[in-house]
């Protein structure tokens, strides 16, 4: 029971420290953002690179991972072929395919009718297990697994149950209304229903923060979150830290990212029993007004996580929130992070940020990680191409 009731109040602190670690920590907030009064429900698929990367975060989330069925790197160009027309579709607002079938299944499966685009963007990843798995080069791509793609260590505070970890396809879904971006991963489940079963899923809310024109929005702790965090407006942060580059990558993934994706629960009952002055030395900032505080405690989360401490490297985030159901015996809803964060190379950033900070940082006591994926996201495409062409094409 009290391992459990850690394990919640670990995860809260995960949401406002995850949050706030990625980034320049130690930075001063960034002036009042402003959201635009006219918002273009409509984010290009086609591009250099993904949608869904450098892209104001929406504010819903459907992230997902799918394994494939069987060998065949046919039926693998084919799923990709699919996924890609569908999503670019959907982000016009645009159905699937025909809803008025009569007999036969609707194509499309209509939920999001007359709600428009909302912003919504797909963004799709390749896991290690697509390059080999069990020792077995499934579809000839074992040669061009990206060498950043790395299977991550275990973490200090790891709790991870394997049925929420990893997966062949990772699908990152986001969109500003829920039933949009639900219904684009009920679609793409739908479509690739031959080809691909998906492992698990999750819904969030509550985005990061990574734009100035997005007012900075709080997290589950109470806490804003993204005010040190990478902005998209930021161009050279961008080619420093997210977008990956050869020699460390291969021409494949020129332009692509490498996300890695943390599902965090967060032990909401015991960070409530915490008092204010705890709250804010084990973040480093004041709750209300996001300042530094005064002084900042070398074991607090954005001290240890800051670039200063970690050789200058930088993650960038998209995290959110999720709820899922209450804890046993005790008296707060089950809460967590679902911790995104897009890296030139996991080696140089992630991985070592990471390890600086479990089970050092004050918030580790509030955080258990359950969930742990790694997924190279190839660039985008031109009108006529499919994610993943250049590499699958190489087979």
């Amino acid at each position: 029971m009290e391992s459990t009731r850690r394990g919640i109040l670990k995860s809260s602190a995960i949401g406002a420290g995850a949050l706030l670690a990625s980034s320049a920590a130690l930075a001063k907030p960034e002036a009042a953002r402003a959201a635009p009064t006219t918002i273009d429900p409509v984010v290009p698929f086609y591009g250099a690179h993904q949608a869904g990367i450098a892209t104001p975060a929406q504010e819903y989330l459907q992230i997902g991972a799918f394994n494939v069925v069987g060998d065949s790197i046919a039926d693998l160009r084919k799923l990709m072929k699919t996924w890609t027309e569908a999503a670019a579709a959907m982000s016009l607002g645009h159905q699937v395919g025909a809803l008025r079938t009569g007999s036969r299944p609707p194509v499309d499966t209509g939920e999001a009718l007359g709600l428009g685009p909302a912003q919504l963007t797909v963004t799709f990843g390749f896991g290690a297990s697509l390059f080999t798995a069990g020792g077995k080069d499934r579809f000839g791509l074992a040669r061009h697994r990206p060498a950043p793609l790395v299977d991550l260590p275990v973490f200090h505070g790891d709790d991870l149950q394997p049925d929420i970890c990893d997966g062949d396809i990772g699908i990152q879904v986001c969109a500003n209304d829920p039933q949009v971006a639900f219904h684009a991963m009920h679609d793409l489940i739908k479509l690739g229903n031959a080809i691909a079963a998906p492992k698990w899923l999750l819904s969030g809310f509550g985005r990061t923060g990574n734009s100035t024109v997005q007012a900075l929005p709080r997290n589950l702790m109470g806490f804003q979150d993204g005010t040190a965090n990478i902005v998209v407006e930021n161009a050279a942060a961008l080619d420093a830290f997210v977008w990956a580059a050869e020699p460390a990558s291969p021409a494949w993934m020129r332009g692509g990212s490498y996300m890695v994706a943390r599902r965090i629960q967060i032990a909401l009952s015991l960070w409530d029993q915490t008092n204010l002055n705890g709250q804010q030395e084990a973040i480093g900032r004041e709750k209300v007004s996001g300042n530094l505080l005064p002084v900042v405690p070398p074991t607090s989360h954005i001290m240890l996580a800051s670039p200063g401490k970690n050789s200058n490297q930088r993650l960038y985030r998209r995290g959110f929130s999720y709820v899922d159901g209450v804890v046993a015996g005790a008296a707060a809803p089950e809460t967590g992070l679902m911790f995104i964060c897009y890296n030139k190379d996991p080696r140089e950033q992630f991985i070592p940020i990471q390890l600086r900070i479990a089970g050092k940082d004050a918030l580790s006591t509030y955080l258990t990680h359950i969930g742990s994926s790694v997924f190279a996201c190839p660039p985008g495409v031109k009108s006529g191409g499919y994610i993943g062409e250049q590499l699958l094409s190489s087979a």
